[in-house]
């Protein structure tokens, strides 16, 4: 029987700060745990730059399943929710 999905963050609202993770995995580090997150979960990700590659890898990857909204967008502070529909 499988064992139901458990929510660690009450708000469903889980933090992926990018700067602390090498270059070389940040990618499939990123695209790892949007795979973990169930629909109406989001994935609130930091990063000292603007991911514009990310991004359209992600709605490559993903289309319509993830919604991106910025949430601070200023040199050296890049805040986006990923949210899992």
């Amino acid at each position: 029987m499988s064992q139901p999905h458990l929510h660690l963050s009450p708000d469903a609202l889980y933090p992926f700060d990018a700067r602390g993770i090498a270059k070389r995995f940040r990618h499939a580090a990123i695209f790892g745990a949007l795979d973990a997150l169930q629909p109406g979960e989001t994935m609130r990700f930091c990063n000292d730059h603007d991911p514009l590659p990310l991004l359209a890898q992600l709605q490559a990857r993903y289309g319509e399943r993830v919604a991106i909204e910025y949430r601070r967008r200023e040199p050296g502070e890049i805040v986006i929710d990923f949210m899992v529909n």
